[in-house]
């Protein structure tokens, strides 16, 4: 690999560098540029907001408070609705999304397709090693409510319920969104990946066992994790097949 500096070249070769990265004529070096703008560019929130929330930045807290209590006010007037959020939760919770990307994974080698399946693979394991990770750097306590309707153990941020749901949902598009033909097909598939990246996430702070702040970085965090593997596996699906 050319560890070759584009600060030290001439002017003509620079500019010919240039070219070669984003070339849509030779796409291998123009993917890994955007799919590694994208994931610095979404790691830079990401990172804000969990400076915020290590700091304790008072409209962040009043925001949080504020939804969680208006929430939980509901919940408790709507048990049926509680109901439904829980199983919602539980069905999508981060170890049924794993089983099924699991499932994806092995169809996709039966399919050859073993440079996609690995890409799932890491992109699933890195992201939930990932929030696992920041969840015991940041230490953050979940909602203590007087009169809770769901219970949750570990720390809060980010949401591994949004993180995982969100890995998944890009999963999902990246696997079968090229298979999608037909116009309805593709948009109920953005349309799948969308409800399970939102009511997923929304679930944790209805149920008051996240801060809304938690999903959000969760979903920051998929985001960014997403297009960083993306950014591997741009170069990767473009290399010749028979290098090793």
């Amino acid at each position: 690999m050319s560890t070759t500096d584009p600060r030290t070249l001439a002017p003509g070769d620079a500019a010919s560098w240039r070219r070669r990265r984003l070339d849509p004529v030779q796409p291998r070096g123009l993917r890994l540029t955007l799919a590694v703008a994208a994931a610095f560019l979404v790691l830079v929130p990401f990172t804000s907001l969990a400076l915020l929330v290590l700091s304790a930045w008072p409209p962040l807290h009043r925001m949080d408070t504020s939804v969680t209590e208006a929430l939980h006010g509901y919940a408790l007037e709507h048990p049926g609705w509680v109901r439904l959020t829980s199983v919602w939760t539980e069905v999508f919770a981060p170890m049924p999304l794993r089983v099924a990307a699991l499932a994806v994974v092995v169809w996709l080698v039966r399919r050859d397709a073993r440079r996609l399946a690995l890409w799932v693979a890491v992109t699933m394991l890195a992201g939930g090693l990932l929030g696992a990770l920041l969840k015991l750097l940041v230490a953050r306590d979940r909602p203590e409510l007087l009169d809770p309707v769901a219970r949750a153990v570990g720390y809060a941020f980010p949401s591994g319920h949004a993180v995982n749901a969100a890995l998944a949902a890009g999963v999902l598009l990246v696997v079968f969104l090229p298979l999608a033909r037909r116009r309805a097909q593709r948009a109920a598939l953005w349309a799948t990946a969308l409800l399970l990246t939102v009511l997923t996430g929304a679930s944790r702070v209805a149920l008051g066992v996240h801060w809304t702040s938690d999903v959000i970085g969760g979903w920051l965090l998929a985001t960014a994790v997403l297009a960083g593997t993306a950014a591997g596996f741009a170069v990767w699906q473009h290399a010749p097949a028979n290098r090793h």
